[in-house]
């Protein structure tokens, strides 16, 4: 049913610049001319000498921002329909696309086919050469909610999934080549579901302090990844995973 998949990262509108810089940079990608009624939204464009896909957008928003999802589907009726039966909620229904949320309170858009096709973006190299790739959104699932949540994305998405190392991680990758696959996290604590972006990375403390340069913060560090923060404070992780997708 999915035919692409974009992370939307949603940022404050008073940090949008700097976020948007930040993230072209780290991202190796270029910014697309702004659009949307305010000017709200861009997309991160693949150098196109790499004849590669967009799969990552930005969005400028009131308060403190977060990360969605926007699937492209064939039929978006049909795709709200299953969605609706799955338990997710109707937030808004346009001519073009529909808003939704998830059991656990994750949105997500479903949206038309044939935006993004082709090649995902290959691994971005640092000024050290380390190699890093924004690859995967992570949900963050409450302890209640988890069971829910876990098979609502696994039914509508149709992906794979797999049970991480750590009994608490499980991730959803498409057979297909897509730009962002999901992983699910469990919490400690009961929250609404919400969403985080993951790098991969050849080497985790060395992509850290690449970030730290332009404008990112360490806030934790464990022993496969470390969590930043952006420069508009939104959490994010840089993870021990090939960038390469291999």
């Amino acid at each position: 049913m999915i035919r692409w998949i974009w992370a939307f990262l949603d940022r404050p509108a008073q940090r949008f610049d700097d976020c948007a810089k930040f993230w072209s940079t780290v991202t190796g990608t270029e910014l697309s001319a702004r659009r949307g009624e305010h000017d709200e939204f861009l997309t991160l464009l693949p150098d196109p000498a790499l004849f590669a896909a967009a799969g990552v957008k930005m969005q400028a928003v009131t308060g403190l921002g977060g990360v969605h999802l926007d699937l492209d589907v064939d039929h978006i009726p049909t795709a709200v329909r299953t969605a609706l039966d799955l338990g997710a909620e109707l937030v808004a229904n346009h001519p073009d696309y529909a808003v939704l949320r998830s059991p656990g309170g994750q949105t997500f858009c479903l949206t038309p086919s044939g935006r993004g096709r082709g090649t995902p973006a290959p691994a971005t190299k640092a000024p050290d050469g380390t190699l890093s790739r924004l690859d995967q959104v992570c949900l963050d699932i409450g302890p209640a909610d988890h069971a829910a949540e876990t098979d609502f994305w696994k039914t509508l998405t149709g992906w794979n999934f797999e049970q991480g190392r750590l009994p608490e991680f499980a991730s959803l990758r498409a057979a297909e080549s897509l730009p962002i696959h999901l992983l699910l996290q469990r919490l400690e604590n009961d929250r609404p579901t919400s969403a985080h972006i993951d790098l991969s990375s050849s080497d985790i403390d060395a992509t850290a302090r690449w970030h730290e340069t332009l404008g990112a913060t360490v806030i934790d560090r464990y022993e496969h990844w470390i969590v930043m923060h952006d420069p508009a404070g939104a959490t994010y992780c840089i993870t021990a995973r090939d960038p390469r997708g291999v």
